[in-house]
């Protein structure tokens, strides 16, 4: 019966739980601080939302908070160095305008239109989220434009290919 392991051992628990975490150095990077704010204020905007009378947009909320997580685990465990068909800095980039924009807006109609305090304090969470939404694809645009004024050159050179095309002729 050594299969079983043992309840109060929780040596091997420790490790798994520190391998979900973000590392301490992409925490403290801008892209990090800036993640780990977007998941934060998602969510409490998200809490916001379902308590209040503005039920009805606590869509957004979840969905940019499940966003935002997803993309805090990709670049903190190095996931989207794994995957290079993605343009992942563009998608980033679509996922801030849009998030930013939705946010504004949905955060506006909560102030506006509605009484209770947590609609008020949904629109103000919005409001932040905005903000931060807004840096985010600002550094990423600034990022993306760099980028973009290099050639678009990255570190791997293409495979260079021959073409004749003088031997098209003599079909």
């Amino acid at each position: 019966m050594g299969d079983i392991e043992d309840p109060d051992s929780s040596g091997a628990r420790q490790p798994v739980l520190l391998s979900v975490l973000p590392s301490k150095e992409f925490a403290t990077s801008r892209k990090g601080m800036l993640l780990i704010a977007e998941v934060g204020l998602s969510f409490i905007s998200f809490l916001c939302f379902a308590a209040s009378a503005a039920a009805a947009f606590v869509t957004v909320p979840l969905l940019e908070f499940l966003g935002a997580i997803f993309l805090l685990f990709a670049y903190s465990t190095k996931f989207n160095e794994r995957f290079k068909g993605y343009c992942w800095p563009l998608m980033d980039f679509v996922r801030c305008v849009t998030a930013s924009i939705i946010y504004f807006i949905i955060s506006i109609m909560a102030v506006s239109k509605y009484d209770d305090g947590s609609s008020k304090a949904a629109g103000v969470f919005g409001f932040v989220a905005t903000i931060v939404f807004a840096l985010d694809f600002y550094f990423i645009f600034n990022e993306l434009a760099s980028f973009l004024k290099q050639g678009g050159e990255s570190s791997e050179e293409p495979p260079a290919r021959e073409d004749n095309f003088s031997d098209s002729d003599s079909d």
